[in-house]
């Protein structure tokens, strides 16, 4: 019998459940992620993005988007930010304090200019007019500062007549975007707005029982001619950066200059409906009921009866509860890339394999001990690995495989300690110095956007700029010269890529299904089981992860090359 019929054959009652799950939570970023939030659309964070500005690298650009699936001919009633919530945005730039350092809040007013007509736009004036209050504390919350008040939000992209004409307008759409960018008192500039969903993912093929990239080749971008909401933000490094901090880094992994980015929504405790159908009251204490850092976390990570719970709390609560790290250690998806287990049963994933056997010695499939057998072994003395340096962060205990790469990638970021370098240089052996690539720890908090502010800009008009982020600096770094005949410390292109930030182009689909299987892995010198001791670590599964493809690994729309970087939105009238 074969391993698949096997698997197939083994537990099939098992085998539903897991697909039940998967069809209904995978690789939708966050939109409709938990059951809750899938009823509150415009509360919904759907992205979250950081990345050094590559037209103005003094700054980092945030983006945080929300209101999912917006069609956009979605009339009467088109979508605009709500009311009654508040959407913020956090920066943690200091792991030796308690949480966040920075805040930005969003508060949004709407107005009928003209409630007589069932148009949202007619004669000039807008129905569902929108503007908002930004506010900004430098103290974590504690106190806040109104640095914008009355700024523009345009209004959806309705048509030609609306936007254009005379009846409508009389401007463009283009023209509506600029005068929307506003400048803070503070510096900082500033975007609220409809754009076009910036995620790309073959939804379709997802939700066939995992049909991606599709056998029959006919993928198609789930989110393709979508609108979101988006909040951009353009902020100066002298703004974020922690303070104390000299204005020029060390180097280009300087680790003072990591920031920590996540994005939520808050809503009143209380809402009290009117009999006469005018305005809710809300009362009580503004409770959180939705956050975003790095995609995917509650789609493909946390399992269904826990995203509900995981939208409620902040990253810093999970330093003390840790319920959650479990999913982390022994991801759900692994399950799917492991012939002993269900690998059989996704031909999609074929080329998608996690170590078993890496040297000979490492078996990092679920419930199986990773680097965990080293523990006390005189060769950590020194390294991430060592308790005497981060304790028991990255060894927590057995059977805890992935505690060494995907728990980091989520919770921590990643330190520029051995043996979280290149194998470039290591002759062999994972524990030795290797070529640094990547330093964005902030041991400060869990579920994060971590960003390493003085890594420079990969232009995205250079030859070498991918949407592989650092998966495709790692494959440089080990693969090209100049940067894999040397262990110094230089920029490779895509070092500010995913998961250093997240860029608007960068496929994390892509690279988190990579790195499930063990890629991070593979670049560290845990190869793979296919690789000989002694020989070439270009091996067949390596190979295999990565020539892997989606079958949808670009945005339907190009990206502006200006703030706010999001494409315009899609328009009503347009036909596909």
């Amino acid at each position: 019998m074969s391993n698949t019929t096997h698997n197939l054959n083994r537990l099939p009652a098992v085998m539903a459940l897991f697909w039940a799950v998967l069809a209904t939570n995978l690789f939708a970023s966050s939109h409709r992620e938990a059951p809750l939030i899938a009823n509150d659309p415009l509360a919904d964070n759907t992205d979250l993005y950081a990345f050094r500005s590559p037209d103005n690298p003094n700054t980092i650009t945030i983006i945080a988007c929300y209101i999912p699936a917006q069609l956009p001919y979605g009339g009467p009633n088109y979508n605009t930010f709500g009311e009654n919530i508040r959407y913020e945005i956090h920066v943690d730039n200091d792991a030796s304090k308690p949480g966040d350092e920075i805040v930005y809040r969003f508060t949004f007013t709407r107005v009928n200019e003209d409630p007589t007509t069932f148009f949202n736009i007619r004669l000039g004036k807008q129905n569902l007019k929108t503007t908002y209050k930004l506010e900004r504390s430098m103290d974590g919350g504690l106190t806040f500062v109104t640095i914008i008040n009355g700024g523009k939000v345009p209004p959806p992209n309705i048509g030609p007549r609306s936007i254009e004409s005379g009846a409508g307008l009389n401007t463009s759409y283009d023209q509506l975007i600029a005068a929307a960018i506003e400048t803070a008192s503070t510096g900082e500039k500033v975007f609220c707005g409809p754009s076009d969903d910036p995620f790309f993912v073959d939804l379709g093929g997802v939700f066939d029982l995992g049909d991606m990239p599709r056998q029959n080749g006919n993928a198609r971008d789930g989110l393709g001619r979508y609108n979101v909401h988006a909040i951009a933000i353009q902020v100066p490094i002298s703004i974020l950066r922690k303070t104390g901090v000299p204005a020029t880094p060390v180097n280009i992994l300087d680790p003072n200059y990591v920031i920590g980015v996540w994005a939520s929504a808050s809503r009143p405790a209380t809402r009290t409906l009117q009999t006469d159908g005018m305005n809710p009251v809300d009362a009580g204490n503004w409770v959180q009921v939705s956050r975003l850092g790095m995609p995917l976390t509650n789609e493909v990570v946390i399992p269904i009866g826990f995203k509900d719970f995981w939208n409620r709390i902040t990253p810093y609560d999970e330093i003390s509860d840790t319920s959650l790290d479990e999913f982390f250690y022994n991801p759900e998806l692994a399950l799917y890339m492991d012939d002993s287990q269900f690998g059989g049963a996704v031909p999609a994933f074929a080329a998608l394999r996690i170590q078993r056997n890496s040297l000979g010695a490492f078996d990092f499939g679920n419930g199986k001990n990773g680097l965990f057998g080293l523990k006390g072994n005189p060769a950590l003395a020194g390294t991430a690995l060592d308790d005497a340096v981060f304790g028991t962060l990255l060894l927590p205990a057995a059977n805890k495989p992935r505690s060494v790469d995907l728990w980091p990638i989520f919770h921590t970021g990643v330190p520029n300690v051995i043996p979280y370098q290149l194998a470039t240089g290591k002759g062999g052996n994972p524990l030795a110095a290797g070529k640094p690539f990547i330093h964005n720890f902030l041991p400060n908090g869990g579920d994060m956007l971590r960003l390493n502010m003085a890594t420079p800009v990969t232009p995205r008009n250079d030859p070498a700029f991918s949407p592989l982020g650092i998966v495709q600096a790692a494959v440089l770094g080990l693969t090209t010269a100049p940067y894999n005949t040397n262990t110094n410390l230089e920029f490779i292109p895509n070092m500010d890529g995913f998961p250093n930030g997240r860029r608007l182009e960068d496929d994390v689909t892509l690279i988190e299904l990579q790195a499930v299987s063990g890629i991070a892995l593979a670049a560290i010198g845990l190869w793979y089981d296919d690789y000989m001791i002694g020989g070439s670590p270009v091996t067949q599964d390596l190979l295999d992860v990565l020539s892997y493809r989606t079958g949808v690994n670009n945005n339907d729309a190009p990206f502006k090359t200006a703030f706010p970087y999001v494409a315009s939105p899609w328009r009503g009238t347009e036909v596909e």
